[in-house]
């Protein structure tokens, strides 16, 4: 039996500043009338080099704490310009946070692709949370390999 293979892949990205899936929501909010409506953004560096794979159905997933924690799917990405002139990829999301099962990740910068199959499921809608791992077990696995 051959491996099934998926057509996007996902990107993972520590959510820093936030302690909480809470917090990532709250700052939204407060950030939503400079966006375009019924959109959220994210500002980063990098323009991802398999763009066509991450527009073809792939969520921005969050790392809070430690933890793959909640995702956002991708609608789009835009060339934008900071204050500095130096151009940046601004990826355009739902504004729907999707709570996911708590998932150990290791501190890294810029953000990583995340492949369909390694992703963190999403919790039943109407779960708030999943029971995760008390932080200093997540850390261990983590430095283990074992997510």
């Amino acid at each position: 039996m051959g491996v099934i293979v998926a057509d996007f892949v996902n990107i993972l990205k520590l959510c820093v500043g936030a302690e909480s899936v809470e917090d990532l929501e709250a700052w939204q909010v407060s950030q939503a009338p400079r966006w375009p409506r019924g959109r959220a953004v994210h500002v980063t560096r990098m323009w991802p080099k398999r763009a066509p794979e991450v527009l073809a159905g792939g969520s921005l997933y969050w790392v809070i704490k430690g933890q793959v924690l909640a995702r956002q799917v991708i609608l789009g990405l835009e060339k934008v310009e900071g204050g500095d002139g130096v151009e940046r990829c601004a990826l355009l999301l739902h504004p729907e946070v999707i709570r996911t099962q708590a998932a150990p990740r290791r501190p890294f910068q810029g953000w990583r692709y995340l492949a369909p199959e390694d992703s963190p499921r999403d919790l039943p809608k109407g779960r708030a949370a999943d029971d995760a791992l008390p932080e200093e077990l997540a850390r261990a696995l983590a430095e283990i390999g074992l997510r």
